[in-house]
This record gives structure tokens, sequence and C-alpha cells, in this order.
């Protein structure tokens, strides 16, 4: 069953070759550099769900009730696909701001390693489903505390907004098709354990790494910003921590958390801002 919203594949009106600042997020140093680690993954992990979503989905029946489901899986592809690219961009830009992109080696070689043992498709889907939600959590507190980006660099503010909201949108691909062919939930949940402790663990090292080549990892106010950050009145974590581990529920499905209407929300007050390079599917 395909309970996933229509997609759109939408080209981002922005100019990344011109660069931006080495603190563009308000000037902060800590807050800039965890939403660069953010970045550094990107490429190499979209591409896996890419792979992963459409590796599973050759095990679907060709009848034509998943029909629906094969089209906008054709669709998730298209948008993680723009947002590879567009980070790719990015992440060029941060080395030559003299960042070290060692998550996207951590990934690859989890991928390989994942391969060589012969990891089924199934348990790929999961390990995507599994970081879908990770992102749809985030995506979520991008688009409905608007003050996390505060003073951030208006081109990048837009990039992080436009890709929160296509994360919303299909942040159950990966889910209904798990779903559909018969994965179980105490799977689902074992590699959701593992996507947390992967994404914790080198979303902390990028993080501290980024600082490290900024020269301000020891530098007090850091770590005063990010213990605001993660901790303060609205920090991420208060913000986050329920969210994330819904997913462990027995009933657990990401539309549970309708918020569609924030994305409808972004798109339509900045229309002017990307273009619609293929629209939904059809059925």
């Amino acid at each position: 069953m395909n309970t996933s919203t229509p997609l759109m594949v939408r080209k981002l009106l922005v100019d990344l070759s011109q660069g931006f600042p080495r603190h563009w997020l308000g000037g902060k140093a800590f807050r800039t550099q965890y939403f660069n680690a953010l970045s550094m993954s990107f490429p190499v992990g979209e591409q896996e769900f890419i792979d992963a979503v459409r590796a599973a989905a050759e095990m679907l029946p060709t009848d034509a009730d998943h029909t629906s489901l094969r089209a906008t899986i054709q669709d998730f592809v298209g948008q993680e696909a723009t947002h590879r690219r567009i980070h790719g961009l990015y992440n060029d830009e941060l080395e030559k701001q003299g960042l070290v992109n060692h998550w996207q080696d951590w990934a690859r070689n989890q991928i390989e390693l994942g391969r060589q043992r012969g990891v089924p498709p199934l348990s790929r889907l999961a390990v995507t489903a599994a970081f879908e939600h990770c992102t749809a959590v985030l995506a979520d507190v991008t688009l409905r505390h608007p003050e996390i980006l505060d003073g951030a660099d208006p081109m990048l503010a837009t990039l992080w907004r436009w890709h929160a909201v296509e994360e919303t949108e299909h942040k159950a691909v990966a889910f209904d098709l798990y779903r559909t062919l018969g994965g179980d939930r105490w799977t689902r949940v074992r590699w959701y354990m593992y996507a947390m402790w992967s994404f914790t663990t080198r979303a902390t090292g990028q993080t501290v790494n980024n600082l490290w080549h900024d020269r301000v990892l020891f530098k007090p106010g850091t770590w005063l910003d990010a213990a605001s950050f993660f901790f303060g009145r609205h920090g991420l974590f208060w913000l986050t921590v329920g969210p994330l581990f819904s997913y462990m529920k027995r009933d657990f499905h990401p539309w549970q958390h309708d918020n569609r209407e924030l994305a409808t929300k972004w798109l339509n007050a900045n229309a002017g801002r990307y273009s619609i390079v293929r629209g939904p599917k059809e059925a």
C-alpha cells in the first residue's frame, strides 16, 4: 500500500559556485559545522538509499496493485538524486574551506562491508527506512522551528529548507515498500538501533573534525553554543527525542505525524526559488 504524498522533482535555484561564509549560520561555528557534517554524509548516503530502494523494488509483484508505489519510487529516486548532486556542490565548497570529509569514507566502507557479507535487500531497505526517519525528524524540526536557521546565509537557509521539504514529502516511501514486501517489526527496529548509533557517532565525529580544521575546537564559545543548540530551551535534543523513538512503536507509520502542511507552506512562499523538473508519475 502506498500512503505517500505525490512527489515532484525540483531544481533548486541557487548558485553554490559563488561560495558562502565559513560560519554561515549566524556566525556560530558549532551550528555551522554540525550542518556541514550532515551535508558531508548525503552524496554517498543518498546514493545508497537509491540503490537499496531500487534493489528491493525488484521484489515487487508486477500486478496493477503496485503500480502507484512503483511510480512513487521513481519520483523518490529523482528527489534523492537531486539532493545528492546539490550537496556534492556544497561539499566542494567545504573542501575549499579546508574541511575534510571523513563521513563519506566511513559510509562507503560500511556499505561495501555489507555487500561483502551479503546483507539481503530487505535488510538494506530497513536501514534506508531507518535513516529516512532520522532525516524526516530533522526536516520537521527545521520547518517547524525556523529559528534554528536564524542568521543563516540566505542561500543556505533556502537549501536546507528545500531539502527538509522533500525529505518530508518522501519520508514514507522506503517504509511503505518495506511493509509491502512483508518486512517484520523486529528487523525494522533492530536496524533502526544500528542506524541511530551510526548516525550519532558519525555526526559527532565529523562535527568535531570540522571544528578541528576550523581551529575553533577548543574555544569555550564553541561548546557553549553546542550546549545551547542541543539542550537549550528549544534544543535539538528535546525537539527530536520523542519523534525519533516513536519509530519503535508496534503500529508506527511515518504519516501518523502528518506534517505535509509545513512543506506546502514553504513551497507556496518560495515558489521563485525552485523550478519543477518533473511532476508526479502517473499511477
